[in-house]
C-alpha cells in the first residue's frame, strides 16, 4: 500500500473484528471503528492498541441499523472502503430469535449500503459464513455449491449475499468481496486478544478453553450420531490470524475487478468435535470432560471448504494448523480466565 487508506470497520470490538484491527494497523491503514457491544466490550480496544503499538482511531458506539448515526460517521470521515463484521452469529440463538437475526443481519447490510451509497463509497469486504451451504453433503465444498441454509442465521447470511450480488448487478461501480468463513478459532499469539463474547459461548474451542481453565464444568457435545467417522459433527477450522490476514489480502484486490466475488476461507480439511477435544487436551495437558446431548435444530453433519478459488485468485493460503489454533486459544484463556473483565475502559464516542 503506497499511502494510508481509511477503512470503516463495523463490529470492530468483536472476536474477528478486533484481530482485524491489529492486522490492518500493522499494515498502515487508518481505521474508523463502529460497534454497539451487543456481543463484545470496548475494553478490547486498549489491548488492540497495545499489540499494534499505535492509536486505533476514532471509535463510535452505535447500531449500524441507525441510519442517521451511521451517516454522521461518513459525514465526519473520508472512507475509502468498508470491512463489515457486525452482526449476530449464533446458530442456536438464531433458532430462538429468528426475526432479530433477519432484522440485525439483513437490516444492517441494507442500512450500511444506504450510507455508503450516499457518500460515494463503493468497496466492501463482507463477512459471510460457510453455514450458507447448510446440509450440502460431504465436502470439500466450493463456492459453486448451491446454498441450502438450515437455520435463520445461515439464511440471513445468504439473504445478505443475494442482496449484495444484486446491488453489484445493477450498480457496476460496486465491488464486494464476500468471504465465507469456516469456523474461525484461536487467538492472537501474544495472549492479549482472543474470543470473549457475552454469555454462553457458541464456539467449540472457546468452550473447551473455559472448561480447561475451570470456569465451566464440562463440554456438551451436541450429537454423536452424525454420519461421520466418530459420530460427531465435522467442521473446517481456521485460525483467526489467518482469517484476518485474508481480509488484509482482500483489500489489496478490491481494485482488481468490479462486481461480487465470493471466496471460502478455511483450512481445507475437516476435524470432528472429538478430534478438537483430543487436540486441545494434548495442548493444555489435561483431560476435557464432556457429555453427549441430542443434536440442536439446524445443525449439519459436515462442512469442509474447498479453498482452491482464493489460492488461485490471490495466491493466498492459511499457514496455521489445528495445534496452533488450540495453543493460541489456550494461551489467551490461561492469561485471561475471565476474558477482558479487568481491562481498562477506553473512551468511545457515542452516537445518540
Amino acid at each position: 500500500m503506497s499511502a494510508p487508506t481509511t477503512l470503516l470497520i463495523t463490529g470492530g470490538a468483536g472476536f474477528i473484528g478486533s484481530h482485524a484491527c491489529v492486522e490492518l494497523l500493522d499494515h498502515g491503514y487508518e481505521l474508523i471503528v463502529v460497534d454497539d457491544y451487543t456481543n463484545s466490550t470496548p475494553e478490547v480496544f486498549a489491548r488492540v492498541e497495545r499489540v499494534a503499538g499505535r492509536f486505533l482511531g476514532t471509535v463510535y458506539e452505535l447500531d449500524i441499523r441507525d441510519r442517521r448515526a451511521l451517516s454522521a460517521v461518513f459525514d465526519r470521515h473520508t472512507v475509502d472502503a468498508v470491512v463489515h463484521f457486525a452482526g449476530l452469529k449464533s446458530v442456536s440463538g438464531s433458532t430462538r430469535t429468528a426475526i432479530e437475526y433477519y432484522h440485525t443481519n439483513v437490516g444492517g447490510v441494507t442500512t450500511l449500503l444506504q450510507a455508503m451509497d450516499e457518500h460515494g463509497v463503493h468497496q466492501l469486504v463482507y463477512s459471510s459464513s460457510c453455514s450458507v451451504y447448510g446440509d450440502a453433503g460431504p465436502g470439500p465444498l466450493d463456492e459453486s455449491t448451491p446454498a441450502r441454509p438450515t437455520n435463520p442465521y445461515a439464511a440471513s447470511k445468504w439473504a445478505c449475499e443475494q442482496l449484495l450480488a444484486d446491488i453489484c448487478r445493477w450498480h457496476p461501480e460496486y465491488t464486494v468481496l464476500c468471504l465465507r468463513y469456516f469456523n474461525p478459532v484461536g487467538a492472537h499469539p501474544s495472549g492479549l486478544l482472543g474470543e470473549d463474547p457475552r454469555g454462553t459461548p457458541d464456539s467449540l474451542m472457546l468452550f473447551l478453553a473455559q472448561v480447561a481453565v475451570g470456569t465451566r464444568e464440562q463440554l456438551t457435545v451436541h450429537g454423536a450420531d452424525h454420519p461421520t467417522p466418530d459420530g460427531t459433527a465435522v467442521r473446517d477450522y481456521i485460525h483467526v490470524m489467518d482469517t484476518v490476514d485474508a481480509h488484509r489480502v482482500a483489500l489489496d484486490h478490491l481494485a482488481d475487478s468490479p462486481g461480487m466475488h465470493v471466496y471460502n476461507l478455511g483450512l481445507g480439511r475437516g476435524s470432528s468435535i472429538l478430534d478438537v477435544v483430543a487436540a486441545f487436551s494434548r495442548i493444555c495437558g489435561r483431560s476435557i470432560p464432556y457429555r453427549v446431548a441430542p443434536r440442536r435444530p439446524g445443525d449439519v453433519a459436515e462442512l469442509v471448504a474447498d479453498v482452491g478459488a482464493v489460492a488461485r485468485a490471490w495466491g493466498w493460503h492459511p499457514t496455521r494448523d489445528l495445534d496452533d489454533m488450540c495453543r493460541d486459544a489456550w494461551r489467551f484463556q490461561r492469561f485471561n480466565p475471565y476474558g477482558y473483565a479487568d481491562s481498562a475502559r477506553r473512551p468511545t464516542t457515542k452516537e445518540e
